[in-house]
């Protein structure tokens, strides 16, 4: 049992950043993730801990700066959000493309314009095909144990592939919950020491970074760089069933909540995930067989085990908390409606989007989704394939 403390999302995560005491830091402070570095630098101040902090003139030298010291050899993270993921964006498709182990934490948030500090999933499913792993969310204990366990997952030699830890800005990152800190010791151990696998720094050997490909070898180079993505999947499930056993909270893939006899299922990402649960309970004491599927992980998707979880529910809705412009649905809608395709009793699948800039979603609002899902299954008549949770006016006109 660790030391159970009050502090929010973001502080749990720099005392995960402290016990890992990586050998560099590279960041510029944004909204709502900048209590993360500012913490950091004060570990190191006290000295706590002796990582390198790189102060950058703006995110795209930040992951710039991640890319040389991971490429150098060195355990390598950076914080950041919103505009700063996007403006780092170039810098991230290299860094998975050189198969670097850097570890990125997200304070999800809208993206501008208009002007928005509030959380939603906008950023990180602007490079949801950067080639990253992505882990998302519910509360500070995950985002705690998620940096933790990032950490292993992305060094792993068959995988070496970069991962994203993502929180929701605000709801996760500056609410204050109750959650358990693991003892210095333990967290070292658990992790272990970094050996890197090509070093830029061994001069013993002849290692090229971000070489020139034509186009007679620039495929093979993906298809490398996609061979450690695809590894991750079990990569994941190992490092969370050993973190469980070292710390008593197992982790996986996506959490499966009352599904195995669920006519009626919410699939959603992050924050909002604990507010649903409450509302399957509700119904479940009223007899309406109501499940949920928290997806942890989303890149790589894992459309085989998504299969299995929803292959034999009626109705399915997918909640994301972004719009796809110009997309039929959303992300997560089709991902999902995308693995049941080939599911003999497929179910239906429709998509809501939700939360949209930090907009408040209540119960109410999830106790009105399963009620259509209920519908549906009853009628066979969907409606609307999408739609908006907790908007003003008919989002159509």
């Amino acid at each position: 049992m660790g030391k159970k403390v009050a502090l929010m999302g973001n502080t749990a995560t720099a005392h995960a950043i402290r016990q890992i005491n990586p050998d560099v830091i590279a960041a510029y402070p944004i909204t709502p993730s900048s209590d993360i570095p500012m913490a950091v630098a004060s570990f190191i101040a006290d000295g706590l801990m002796d990582t390198e902090l790189v102060t950058v003139e703006s995110e795209h030298s930040a992951m710039s700066a991640c890319v040389g010291a991971s490429a150098a050899g060195g355990r390598v993270m950076t914080i950041t959000a919103a505009q700063g993921l996007a403006l780092m964006s170039e810098i991230v498709y290299i860094a998975s493309s050189l198969r670097l182990p850097i570890v990125t934490i997200i304070a999800a948030r809208a993206l501008s314009s208009p002007l928005n500090i509030h959380g939603d999933h906008s950023d990180v499913m602007e490079v949801r095909d950067a080639g990253w792993i992505q882990l998302f969310c519910e509360d500070s204990q995950e985002i705690y144990d998620s940096t933790i366990q990032a950490i292993k997952i992305s060094e792993n030699k068959n995988v070496l592939t970069p991962v994203m830890v993502i929180m929701d800005g605000f709801n996760t990152s500056h609410s204050v919950e109750i959650w358990e800190m693991e003892e210095d010791k333990r967290v070292k151990e658990f992790i272990g020491e970094y050996t890197p696998k090509y070093p830029l720094l061994d001069v013993s050997r002849k290692i090229t970074y971000g070489a020139w490909a034509p186009p007679a070898e620039y495929s093979e180079h993906k298809v490398s760089q996609l061979h450690g993505l695809l590894q991750s999947p079990s990569m994941v499930k190992k490092v969370g069933e050993d973190f469980g056993k070292a710390f008593g909270r197992n982790y996986g893939i996506f959490e499966a909540y009352k599904l195995d006899d669920a006519d009626y299922a919410i699939v959603i990402m992050g924050s909002a995930a604990g507010t649903a649960k409450d509302v399957v309970d509700a119904l479940r004491e009223n007899g309406v067989k109501a499940g949920l599927l928290k997806m942890r992980m989303f890149r790589p998707f894992p459309a085989d085990e998504v299969k299995e979880a929803l292959g034999n529910v009626k109705v399915v809705a997918t909640l994301d908390r972004v719009i796809s412009a110009g997309a039929y649905g959303s992300p997560l809608f089709n991902e999902i409606r995308s693995a049941l395709y080939d599911v003999p009793q497929r179910p239906i699948v429709i998509d809501y989007i939700y939360g949209l800039g930090g907009r408040d979603t209540q119960p109410k609002h999830f106790k009105a989704v399963y009620e259509n899902l209920k519908k549906i299954a009853k009628t066979g008549k969907v409606g609307k394939i999408l739609d908006f949770i907790n908007i003003r006016g008919k989002w159509e006109e």
